[in-house]
């Protein structure tokens, strides 16, 4: 019941973004396109594709929330994963296409070739852009840590992407404008200060979820965690074999304990489950735990 709670709450504040998305893209593409300014253009192509991703997390994450079944018995907590891996994706592609737009304008402009003078439209419609998706990327990403959610924490640094991508777009659409003609290429040069800053966030946002999809151990620092944990459980003389990894939103521990050879299976029962009651209760009760018990023999 929780979790379907949690996935109408991840739901609703992602469908609120895309309908703001949906208005900001069709708004700078006309701005863009009555100012005559390519850099707008471009800025609503990203509003584009901020909304593309709020589509991709409202359909993931629904599947993401599944139970467990017979084809995943680890449950369907790695398609939440999938889809900020594609939400990365799909911003180093708008980060390339802002960078090689801007990169080709500067060696036109260089040519001698002159750059379109932006009208105030365009930039109105960035300084707009800038106050609603601002405010959008705080509203989504505490909304993302209360719901313990990587993908709209992922999600709302996309919104800042946008952010970014509309000041650029404002500066160099004001330096064009009361500058001169000399000067309009300063908004193809800050679309592509712009675009290292997006390559930048899509990179930090891929990373983790690359590792989480290749199944790499969680950091020393929660491993150490659950070492203390363990070593501090009554009756383990020795353990081995600690393998973790991160399911979505949980995850997953195993460990080898060693007790005593002449221990009762139960007692060594015991004190398996204790292990799983104190991981759980650190790290969730959905944690995936498995302990499996081994004599421990001093020759």
């Amino acid at each position: 019941m929780e979790k379907d709670k949690r996935i109408k709450q991840i739901r609703n504040v992602t469908l609120q973004g895309s309908f703001i998305n949906l208005i900001l893209t069709v708004g700078k593409i006309i701005a863009g396109i009555v100012g005559q300014s390519t850099a707008m253009i471009a800025d609503g192509l990203h509003s584009l594709s901020d909304f593309i991703t709020d589509l991709i997390v409202v359909i993931f994450i629904k599947v993401s929330g599944k139970e467990k079944d017979k084809s995943h018995h680890y449950g369907h907590g790695k398609f939440e994963t999938f889809a900020t891996m594609l939400i990365s994706f799909a911003l180093i592609i708008v980060g390339l296409g802002i960078l090689i737009t801007g990169a080709v304008k500067i060696i036109d402009s260089l040519k001698g070739e002159l750059i379109e003078q932006p009208g105030f439209i365009a930039l109105y419609a960035a300084l707009f852009s800038i106050v609603f998706k601002e405010g959008l990327f705080w509203y989504t990403k505490i909304e993302g840590k209360k719901l313990n959610s990587q993908t709209m924490i992922a999600n709302a640094w996309h919104h800042r992407s946008d952010t970014f991508s509309s000041i650029g777009t404002a500066l160099g659409i004001l330096g064009a404008i009361l500058l001169g003609e000399r000067w309009r290429i300063l908004d193809p040069i800050a679309g592509v200060i712009v675009s290292f800053l997006i390559l930048k966030v899509a990179w930090d946002i891929a990373k983790p979820s690359i590792d989480e999809l290749l199944d790499s151990s969680l950091p020393r620092t929660t491993e150490k965690e659950l070492e203390e944990i363990i070593t501090k459980t009554e009756g383990i003389k020795n353990f081995h074999n600690l393998r973790t990894r991160k399911i979505g939103e949980i995850i997953s521990v195993e460990v080898h304990i060693k007790v005593d050879k002449n221990m009762t299976v139960e007692l060594s029962h015991q004190i398996a489950t204790e292990i799983e009651i104190a991981v759980r209760k650190r790290f969730g009760e959905r944690t995936h735990v498995i302990v499996h018990i081994e004599p421990f023999r001093n020759d």
